[in-house]
């Protein structure tokens, strides 16, 4: 089937009511039509029409006379375009890459420097925003919107990153087995029905009307408001979470003290949790197992934290065994993903005004899982700076392990309670 396309796109003055009668069509059908069955179905009328019909489909419909001929052109065609295609392959406007063929590469270079492109690229200390990719890019000659820059990057992998704490530093050698050393000792204690618990300090927090991280759902446009700024106020102070997770209930014990992180306040969290919640449900174990991050107020090279551990042990009865993490590598002691990750989640948004929010907010804190979490304000007065003599620790009675005494070791009491 051929057309003659010359005598369709003559020049004369389209019929007022044919155009309108082509326009009513248009309008009925365009909302079903994609671009190839626009630009078909113009064809088809121009072709119909004869003489003129070109100039006169473009009229009422807005489409160019350029698109009328292509549609003519694909009708005539004995190749159709693939399944799917709008377009015949290279059709339509050349991108903008086309055109500037270095672009891409010239992106690259400013997003990653340090592996595509030159180590002093005027980006390498520089936030990566768009706003600055764009004036660099044009400062090399490149003339590219952000909305472009953000579809180009999207194409080579980019996205929108911040900072993602998972880097522990230099591995130990040991860092492995002492995973599966800790590993071992809990599954033995639970699988003797004997306590197995996960201690550690959470971050301190400011007290006071000041901005916290996170979002709540409130009404339209009465977002909370808070201090411009988060300086510390003397007044208030500032709470110190404990946390002490048993590990086989899935329930913990949240110290909330107001002064120092001493291994004196951590102890003594441990201590309230065994006789509010451990010593019911335990009855009378003859052992404990803690696992303790290396560093804060339960190092393993603190001499307090043994001598407090040993005044635990003699007014328990029992063998306290610790089994410490590896230096660096805090992240991986359960009560950071079992309990503080979800404590963090319940405040999101919520101004830590006083102690006592504080410790609302973070019994209030549950999980699909089950998490039970109690809370406690310890309003005890803990100094910094305490010194243990010679003396006061040949008093510990400590027994290190084979593997790593320096990471696991068992503080005996002074006179056994009970032998269970």
């Amino acid at each position: 089937m051929t057309f003659c396309i010359e005598l369709l796109q003559t020049v004369y003055m389209p019929d007022a009511t044919m155009v309108d009668g082509i326009r009513s069509k248009y309008h009925a059908l365009v909302n079903d039509l994609d671009e190839r069955g626009r630009r078909r179905w113009a064809a088809t009328e121009a072709i119909a029409i004869g003489r003129g019909g070109i100039a006169a489909v473009a009229t009422a419909t807005g489409l160019s006379d350029r698109t009328v001929k292509n549609g003519i052109a694909e009708l005539q065609s004995k190749m159709p375009l693939p399944s799917g295609r709008q377009r015949r392959p290279g059709g339509g406007r050349k991108s903008l890459e086309y055109h500037q063929v270095n672009l891409v590469p010239a992106i690259e270079a400013l997003v990653e420097p340090s592996e595509r492109g030159d180590p002093q690229s005027p980006l390498r200390w520089t936030c990566k925003s768009l706003t600055n990719l764009q004036t660099e890019l044009g400062a090399q000659g490149f003339q590219v919107g952000r909305t472009k820059i953000a579809e180009l990057l999207r194409g080579l992998g980019y996205s929108l990153q911040g900072n993602r704490k998972t880097r522990e530093g230099k591995d130990h050698p040991d860092r492995d087995a002492q995973f599966q050393h800790i590993a071992a000792r809990v599954k033995a204690y639970r699988r003797g029905g004997r306590p197995a618990v996960s201690v550690d300090t959470k971050k301190k927090e400011v007290l006071g009307n000041k901005a916290n991280v996170g979002r709540e759902y409130r009404p339209k446009g009465d977002p909370l408001e808070v201090d411009t700024h988060d300086f510390p106020d003397k007044t208030l102070g500032k709470a110190v979470p404990y946390g002490v997770y048993d590990i086989a209930e899935n329930e913990a014990m949240v110290s909330i003290g107001v002064s120092s992180d001493t291994a004196e306040f951590a102890v003594e969290a441990i201590r309230r949790w065994w006789q509010e919640l451990g010593q019911e449900r335990y009855g009378l174990p003859s052992r404990l197992l803690i696992t303790a991050d290396s560093g804060g107020s339960n190092a393993h090279r603190s001499r307090l934290w043994k001598l407090e551990l040993q005044q635990l042990a003699n007014e328990t009865g029992m063998t306290i065994e610790v089994c410490h993490y590896p230096p660096g590598t805090s992240k991986w002691n359960k009560i950071e993903h079992r309990l503080f990750c979800h404590i963090t989640r319940n405040w999101r948004g919520v101004p830590l005004e006083t102690h006592q929010v504080v410790v609302n907010l973070v019994s209030s804190t549950k999980t699909n899982a089950g998490l039970e979490v109690h809370c406690w304000l310890d309003e005890g007065a803990y100094k910094t700076g305490r010194k243990v003599t010679d003396s006061e620790m040949q008093s510990v009675r400590l027994k290190r392990n084979a593997f790593h005494g320096d990471w696991n070791y068992e503080i005996h009491p002074h006179k056994n309670r009970r032998s269970g």
